[in-house]
């Protein structure tokens, strides 16, 4: 989108000018999370990887989780991850 503009193309005293729209793509999932089994007092990894970079958010139910000792999360390029640390029952 950053590319969008007008763009000039000048020969001596001549030019020719175009205006360049950039649609976006839609956000997709190329690999979605998957189920995961762990014991109570562990840790687990969810992971799942977009078409492209964007801001995602983290839910339990319709929870909104926040980073904190217990919800870490990190999102290098296009992959989004959540670790729960410290797993109890009540986080199934």
């Amino acid at each position: 989108e950053s590319d969008a503009g007008d763009y000039t193309c000048v020969c001596g005293d001549k030019q020719s000018t175009a205006s360049l729209a950039v649609h976006a793509l839609p956000v997709l999932f190329k690999e979605e999370l998957k189920n995961e089994e762990a014991l109570e007092g562990g840790s687990v990894s969810l992971r799942c990887e977009l078409n492209k970079a964007a801001p995602v958010q983290w839910k339990i139910g319709s929870k909104v989780l926040k980073a904190s000792d217990k919800y870490q999360m990190r999102q290098p390029g296009t992959t989004a991850e959540l670790v729960i640390h410290g797993l109890e029952v009540k986080d199934a």
